[in-house]
This record gives C-alpha cells, sequence and structure tokens, in this order.
C-alpha cells in the first residue's frame, strides 16, 4: 500500500519526537544517578574501579597471581571470595563487572528469591543458546541462601551456563553447598594493614570527584593512625569514620578543618590507648601484667590484660607470657597451673579474637590466686651460673651409663 509524504513526515516527526523524549529521560536518569553517588556514602564513592586502584589482598590480587591473571584474561572460573567485611570483595565483582565481556547479573544471599533466580538461570541458559554469550552472577551474602536456592544454581554452574562470583564474610566450607563449593576456586580475603588503611585516608583527602579533596582537612598522625587501627582492617569502617568527622568538625576561619586525634576518637567511638607494640608501653604493660599476678593482685592484671587486648597486642604473645609465668612463678606450688597455662594457649589459638579474651582472663585469675613457688627456677639458675663461672664437673663413676661394657684396652 502506497505511503504518502505526509505519512512519512508525520511518521518522521514522532520519530523525532521520541527521541528527544528518550534523550530527555536519559539526562535526567543520569543526572539522577551522579546524584545518587554524591549522596552515597564515602566508602561507597572510593570503590576503586581497576584492579590497579585497589587496595589490598596481594597474595591473590599481586602481579602474576592466579585470580588477576584469570580477571585480566577474562577466563574467570566461578569463585567464592570469603572474608570479613570491608576487605573488597563486592568491590572486587564490581571491577570484574567491567572488565569481563560477559553479561554481568547481581542477585542478593538477602533479597533474592527463587522466581528472580530462576530467571536468571534460564537467561543465562538463552544467552548462551542464541549467542554463545556467557554469564557471570554476583550472589552477595551467598550464606543466606537456603538449600534449595543454592541447589538451584548448581545445575547451571556445572554445565558452564553460568559463572558463579559468591561473597561471604562466612567459612564457605561450612555454609556454602558443598558442591558449588567443589566446582568452585575459593579465595580468602585479609584484613586490611593499618599502612593500607591510611593510603585509602589519604586517597579519600585528596580525591576531589569523588572523595573529600574539596574540604581544606588537615589530618594528624596520631588521628590517621587511630583511624586505621581502630577500623580492624575494615576499609568501609576507616573511610566512613572518616567522613563523619570530617563532615561533623567546624572549620577555622580559613576554611581549614582540624583533624585531631580527638576527632578521631568521637568519629570511631572509641578512645585511643596510649601502646606501642613494639615500644616501651609494650614492655611497660606486659611487666605490669606479670608483676600483677606475682603479687596475686587480680585486679591489677585483669586491667593490664584488658589494656593489652583493648589496644590490639597479640594475644598469643600473653598467652605465652601466662605459660611462662605458670613454669616460672607457680612451679612444684601448684602442679595444675602449667598444664591449665598450655590448654589457655591451645584455646586461644582454636578460638581465636576476640573470644580469645575469656580463656585468657580465666587463666590470669588462676594464676592470681595459685601458691607461688620459685624453687626450681632459681636452681636452675643458680646451677647455670655455677657451670658458666667455675669448672664444669665430670659425671662421677656411679652415675655414669653401665649399659654398655668398658672397653679395657681403652
Amino acid at each position: 500500500m502506497p505511503v504518502s509524504f505526509a505519512e512519512i513526515g508525520c511518521t518522521a516527526s514522532v520519530t523525532v519526537v521520541n527521541f528527544f523524549v528518550h534523550d530527555l529521560f536519559s539526562e535526567a536518569e543520569s543526572e539522577n544517578i551522579k546524584k545518587a553517588n554524591r549522596a552515597a556514602p564515602l566508602a561507597t564513592r572510593m570503590r576503586p574501579s581497576s584492579l590497579e586502584e585497589f587496595v589490598g589482598q596481594e597474595h591473590i590480587l599481586g602481579p602474576g597471581k592466579l585470580l588477576r591473571r584469570a580477571i585480566e584474561a577474562d577466563r574467570l572460573p566461578s569463585v567464592i571470595l570469603s572474608g570479613p567485611p570491608g576487605t573488597g570483595k563486592t568491590t572486587l565483582a564490581q571491577i570484574i563487572a567491567r572488565l569481563t565481556n560477559a553479561k554481568f547479573q547481581r542477585l542478593s544471599g538477602v533479597e533474592s528469591n527463587v522466581a528472580e533466580m530462576r530467571k536468571v538461570v534460564a537467561g543465562a541458559a538463552g544467552r548462551i543458546r542464541t549467542s554463545g554469550q556467557k554469564t557471570i552472577v554476583f550472589v552477595d551474602e551467598i550464606h543466606h541462601f537456603n538449600k534449595t536456592q543454592q541447589d538451584i544454581l548448581l545445575p547451571a554452574v556445572e554445565s558452564g551456563n553460568l559463572r558463579l562470583i559468591g561473597a561471604t564474610t562466612y567459612n564457605p566450607y561450612f555454609y556454602v553447598n558443598s558442591a558449588l563449593v567443589s566446582r568452585s576456586l575459593v579465595f580468602q580475603l585479609e584484613p586490611l594493614s593499618v599502612e593500607q588503611l591510611e593510603l585509602l585516608i589519604d586517597r579519600a583527602l585528596t580525591d576531589s570527584a569523588r572523595g573529600l579533596g574539596n574540604y581544606k582537612v588537615r589530618i594528624d598522625d596520631d588521628a590517621r593512625r587511630h583511624l586505621a587501627k581502630l577500623s580492624d582492617g575494615d576499609a568501609r569502617k576507616c573511610l566512613n569514620a572518616l567522613e563523619l568527622g570530617v563532615l561533623t568538625t567546624p572549620a577555622a576561619s580559613d576554611g581549614t578543618i582540624d583533624f585531631t586525634l580527638k576527632v578521631a576518637e568521637e568519629s570511631i567511638q572509641q578512645k585511643a590507648v596510649v601502646y606501642d607494640r613494639v615500644g616501651d608501653a609494650h614492655y611497660d604493660t606486659i611487666s605490669a601484667f606479670i608483676k600483677s599476678m606475682r603479687a596475686s593482685d587480680e585486679k591489677g592484671a585483669i586491667y593490664w590484660l584488658a589494656k593489652m587486648l583493648h589496644a590490639g597486642e597479640d594475644f598469643r604473645f600473653i598467652a605465652r607470657r601466662i605459660v611462662i609465668f605458670a613454669s616460672e612463678d607457680i612451679g612444684l606450688a601448684d602442679p595444675e597451673a602449667l598444664p591449665l597455662a598450655i590448654a589457655t594457649q591451645q584455646a586461644v589459638e582454636f578460638v581465636g579474637m576476640p573470644e580469645a579474651r575469656i580463656p585468657l582472663a580465666h587463666a590470669t585469675a588462676y594464676m592470681c590466686r595459685a601458691k607461688k613457688n620459685r624453687e626450681a627456677y632459681e636452681a636452675l639458675g643458680s646451677a647455670t651460673e655455677e657451670i658458666e663461672s667455675e669448672q664444669t664437673e665430670r659425671v662421677p663413676e656411679h652415675l655414669k651409663n653401665k649399659h654398655f661394657p668398658v672397653n679395657p684396652e681403652g
């Protein structure tokens, strides 16, 4: 059927109108996204967009490491990322999404339901069948999925229709379907070091586009270190505390915001303890701890124990000192003290922090209450001094080994 020029013109006009309407809404949507990004917490805004910008996890993402090679080659198999909060699991998934040619889809272990999961799995199968394009499905907090939900993913992972990236703060060998784990590479992400968190703080303070670079912030070294130490390796916690401190601290007359130790303490809601794990405070505090146990001052010993743990002292170091004390200061006065100290050392290795503080307190109280006897330790010291200062005595004949015959010609 012939089409008139008028109809063509009308159609063209509608197309042009639709184009401008679509363009208008695209610009509005883009502006809304920008506003949402600006309103997001600092930790979200500062997420790295590339592997080069990513901080930490060198044991799996360093040059030449398996995970980095797989990401850069776009040959990533199904993986499960396990680790504490704020170590970069979601960030790493977003970087993969930018680098891969596969269709990237996200599910939430908290919010996604069975119907949504089946739709994603069906879409992945259809994509492979029609275009050959692979699908990567990122499941945040995968440990929240029940067995049925996890089983839905299993056939698609096994057939290769989709590749899974699961993120969890729990041990995947206990909380994720063993069949999924066996078909995935499991990578353990570690808490960030104090130095790495300090780097993120400085990066956020100088980044004008995403961070706090538009504010004139002068941060003290001890304030930066306090934020980094008290964040316990959690980048999200560290950056959000930094933002809170900057935005709530009044600026001086020249516009400068002084981020002091006091501001850092208020921002992270924990005061700084004067303690250096390799300096005088370290040795002075452990000395006070031991002398309090020696004096049977239970209240004092528990106090010094609490101070060391609060300041981040290695709980293994404390356990070793208790084992030494049980043998050196209690000794024969209470033969049960040493087995209890060794049991404490094994317990803290097994449970880790923060629960390790409980057996440490138990052992400390026991050492304070136990009777003290240094006779064996002092006798050993006297014998050692005699050996070092006097002529070494020969073994008397009646104490020698008589199991072998004496050579008559010798």
